[in-house]
């Protein structure tokens, strides 16, 4: 999974999706591609078209933030692409990092959040640590087949109906796998998750191939709870520095979630299956 070629793959899908009309550009006849020609990308964005070409076939050595910026711009990219295409053309990926377990101090945080469904996953979206209430809400993780989110949501058949707006925690999901595979171009393991959904869900193949990115820290999340009934919740991602881990916690976004919640802490420990 070279950081090079996916660098082509995202700069074509952003091509294809802009007009010439919405850059001020004559359509033409006879085109025969959708979106952008090279030679308009070029053009908008003031570098040669065999430069263009190169930084497509990842040929063009490192381009500067000052190439990066006018493509992004000739574009029309938002903030959370601009930051994995320069994900992306980095000359020197980071480094794969290691294997971390979940801090004591961190557990103890997650236990202590009673009334807030609380997990640590990783760049992969494997559970390394939840407390009760997220695991009757998000998933049964004392199930180890449970613990990727990833496969819980393209995988698990009932998570279409559970989740109220699947298709956006679906491709959140897979956005942040895109944007883990622009930063560790080398992760054979990711590559190896990646391959089995694309294998396994039509679905999270058609959202793979779209190149479609988004940073979203926090969102509205809302469940149908087998036994609850519907739960809406204000979800927040921290980023954890220099651990490659993020915190996710659900923090109820009504009073009626609140005491619904409360209800099920009070049952014997089930999953949310």
């Amino acid at each position: 999974m070279s950081a090079r070629p996916q660098l082509g793959e995202f700069l074509q899908s952003r091509r294809a999706r802009v007009r010439p009309e919405d850059v001020g550009l004559r359509p033409g006849r006879d085109r025969r591609v959708s979106g952008l020609r090279r030679e308009e990308v070029a053009l908008l964005a003031n570098v040669s078209v065999d430069y263009y070409v190169r930084l497509e076939q990842g040929r063009a050595g490192n381009p500067s933030t000052a190439v990066l910026t006018a493509v992004a711009d000739a574009l029309r990219m938002d903030d959370a692409e601009r930051d994995h295409l320069r994900l992306l053309a980095c000359a020197a990926p980071p480094v794969v990092p290691p294997k971390a377990g979940v801090r004591p101090q961190l557990k103890a945080m997650l236990d202590a959040m009673q009334g807030v469904p609380a997990l640590v996953v990783d760049r992969l979206s494997n559970v390394l640590a939840w407390n009760a209430a997220a695991c009757e809400v998000v998933a049964d993780f004392e199930n180890p087949q449970q613990r990727n989110l990833a496969r819980v949501y393209f995988l698990d058949p009932t998570s279409r109906e559970y989740y109220a707006d699947w298709p956006t925690v679906a491709q959140d999901a897979v956005a942040l796998l895109r944007r883990a595979s622009a930063e560790y171009a080398d992760d054979t393991e990711l590559a190896a998750l990646v391959a089995e959904l694309r294998a396994a869900s039509p679905d999270f193949e058609r959202f793979w191939i779209s190149q479609n990115v988004q940073n979203r820290s926090h969102c509205p999340k809302t469940v149908n709870h087998p036994v609850a009934g519907q739960l809406t919740f204000s979800l927040e991602s921290l980023q954890l520095p220099g651990d490659g881990q993020y915190v996710l916690t659900y923090t109820p976004a009504d009073a009626a979630t609140r005491e619904r919640l409360a209800a099920l802490g009070s049952r014997p420990l089930s999953g949310r299956s």
